[in-house]
């Protein structure tokens, strides 16, 4: 077997793309998008009808709207292509208002609803700030599913499972830039600092009885993949997931239940002081929620442009 191969006996895979025709060749569980992922895509002349016919199905209707119904053109494509779930993201510039993430989800998921595809297939991704916290805590209760992104430290870790997340999104490479732009130094294997904290997650969540799902993201190369192997889902893009396909190098399991219970780990009890509090505390989380949010911003602002002048 190949690398991906022996992969998805520890891991569900998941494809991080917005180009859905790229997932063929994989066969992935499910699939994720963020708006940087759709805005590359629209630019792609095979997309570009999904994003046209989104402008002209709503015609007259406001540049969020027709948005919505784009991210969710692009999510019921996905959703012939893989048997599970497709995660859609909230604007980011919703990232501290949870009245408005809150509202977002709801349209989202009745978008869904309307086509025919059940919320079970479906998550919400909505930064892991504590105004999102809050958010994600109402729409599960209402059974609309949250991935949360934008995850760097363990504080939002801790605050998205006991507000009930399904599945959170830790962004090892992120973390792994950050370090090594801090540092100077070059990290690999079991070093990598990404993927220290998202073993120390899913150990804290498998020690302490959390179901929320942990999906790590943001990948640089397939070691930081291989390390993680064992982990409940792993979000990968196309060009990784073909390095996997072309190596038949042994995988071994490096995350399990049973492995996190031997972890050294204290139980943390969190309120919005103490959240905010530890994670100002983390220099790199801090750093990197707030680029993150900024960056998918940016993104979102030019995908609004590019769709008022097809109007």
């Amino acid at each position: 077997m190949n690398q991906l191969e022996q992969l998805k006996q520890y891991t569900t895979i998941v494809a991080d793309t917005g180009d859905f025709q790229s997932m063929k060749a994989f066969a992935p569980q499910d699939a994720t998008t963020n708006p940087s992922l759709i805005l590359k895509a629209v630019q792609k002349d095979e997309y570009r009808p999904l994003l046209e016919n989104a402008v002209r199905q709503q015609y007259g209707k406001s540049t969020a709207e027709v948005v919505d119904h784009l991210l969710v053109a692009f999510g019921l494509e996905i959703l012939k292509l893989v048997p599970g779930r497709v995660s859609t993201e909230t604007d980011a510039r919703l990232s501290f208002d949870t009245a408005g993430t809150i509202a977002k989800g709801r349209s989202l998921i009745a978008l869904y609803e309307a086509a025919g595809i059940a919320r079970e297939r479906i998550l919400i991704k909505i930064a892991s700030t504590w105004e999102g916290i809050r958010a994600a805590e109402v729409l599960q209760k209402e059974g609309i599913r949250c991935n949360m992104t934008l995850l760097f430290a363990l504080p939002q870790a801790v605050a998205c499972a006991d507000a009930g997340a399904q599945l959170i999104s830790p962004f090892v490479g992120r973390i792994y830039d950050w370090y090594k732009k801090s540092t100077g130094k070059e990290y690999t294997g079991a070093d990598d600092p990404g993927v220290q904290s998202v073993q120390r997650i899913y150990q804290y969540y498998r020690k302490f009885g959390y179901s929320t799902e942990v999906m790590g993201a943001s990948f640089r190369n397939t070691s930081q993949i291989l390390e993680l192997a064992g982990c409940d889902l792993l979000t990968i893009s196309p060009d990784l997931l073909q390095k996997l396909t072309d190596s038949d190098a042994p995988v071994v399991p490096r995350l399990s239940p049973a492995m996190a219970q031997k972890a050294e780990l204290q139980k943390l009890a969190l309120d919005e002081k103490s959240f905010r509090l530890m994670l100002n505390e983390d220099a790199m989380g801090t750093e990197k929620l707030a680029e993150g949010i900024r960056l998918f911003c940016a993104d979102s602002v030019k995908l609004d442009q590019l769709i008022e002048g097809l109007r």
